[in-house]
């Protein structure tokens, strides 16, 4: 078991803590085969009876996976990357489907890989603390682990507001979307942690009795905004509906928007497109890991990942620099089927 986490059982309850606090938790090949060895060992165990999810020391739940290595492997051969890729995706899918109650507590910066570890899970803790995003695009990635799922099931065009540009929900947002099923004040964490270990029985009662108003949701304000402007499933339509509306919020998001890559925003966009009508949670995890295979070795994912993580010079040059030079060919080649020896599967 890797030291990056920690798995011990306490009472009825098994518990997985995330222990990379100079990353923010960060996910690795190692913590993802240390969780599925954990639900495995578990899944015929009587005396766990509920799992608990969340992180050890510091300032964040889970800030995503392990980019730095995901853009060497891609610069190489990319085989260390679809490793972590295949290994991480089996781990979204054992939450998914697991059959004893699972409970994540989103303490703080969830992003990309935390939210992965997140959602799948029968109950997903916010506080006031939480920063959830799927930032992707902003390194030349699309929102995966998942998101093609969950961001085309949030109401109106909520999904696509949040994969392209990478927007930050605080927990009350969390919990307004549903991508949250309880909002608890993060000083009663501990105490509701203990008591679903002594009796996970009462676990419905102990959250709701923890449980707290989450204050006004305000991205929910804007939301017959974005429904308007990210109306369309093509980039070029969303640039000029937003470059058309003389609004702050659209001056913003444009601006925000321009900053990011545009091959992976059009990823994005069909992600969610196909992720709507996906017809199981499987097919979306095999779907998004064809797309990962191939991403990870493009140029604006490495070079997203200088621009943002190496030298922080934060000038990526994507290429094509513009949505309308990604080519509908590029995007289907980008979504093609990986062959059956190489396509992911869950077991």
């Amino acid at each position: 078991m890797t030291q990056d986490l920690i798995v011990t059982t306490e009472g009825a309850a098994g518990r997985i803590r995330l222990n990379r606090p100079k990353a923010i938790h960060a996910l690795n090949t190692a913590m993802c085969d240390g969780v599925l060895e954990a639900l495995e060992a578990w899944r015929t165990d009587d005396d766990v009876r509920a799992v608990i999810i969340d992180h050890a020391e510091g300032r964040g739940f889970c800030a995503g996976g392990d980019i730095r290595m995901l853009a060497e492997s891609g610069a190489k051969d990319g085989v260390e990357a679809r490793q972590f890729f295949h290994t991480e995706y089996r781990m979204n899918h054992r939450l998914f489907t697991y059959a004893k109650p699972v409970i994540a507590f989103m303490d703080g910066i969830t992003m990309g890989g935390g939210v992965g570890i997140s959602q799948p899970c029968d109950y997903t803790i916010a506080t006031e603390n939480t920063k959830l995003a799927m930032p992707e695009t902003g390194i030349g990635l699309f929102p995966d682990v998942g998101g093609g799922w969950y961001l085309s099931r949030l109401p109106g065009r909520i999904g696509q507001y949040l994969a392209l540009t990478g927007h930050r929900l605080d927990g009350a947002e969390c919990y307004a979307l549903g991508l949250a099923t309880h909002f608890i004040p993060a000083a009663k964490l501990e105490t509701v942690k203990a008591h679903i270990a002594e009796d996970p029985a009462l676990l419905d009662a102990i959250l709701l009795d923890a449980s707290a108003d989450p204050g006004k949701a305000k991205l929910l304000d804007r939301r017959a905004e974005i429904d308007r402007l990210f109306a369309s499933d093509a980039l070029e339509e969303v640039f000029a509906a937003l470059e058309a509306d003389d609004s702050d919020f659209a001056r913003e998001t444009f601006a925000t928007l321009k900053t990011k890559s545009p091959q992976t925003m059009k990823v994005s966009l069909k992600l969610l497109l196909d992720g709507a009508t996906m017809p199981t949670f499987e097919d979306e995890m095999r779907q998004e890991y064809a797309v990962g295979a191939k991403v990870v070795q493009r140029h604006d994912f490495l070079e997203g990942v200088r621009a943002v993580i190496v030298d922080k010079d934060n000038a990526p040059q994507w290429a094509p620099a513009t949505p309308e030079g990604v080519s509908d060919h590029v995007i289907d080649q980008i979504f093609a089927p990986l062959p059956d020896t190489e396509a992911w599967t869950p077991e």
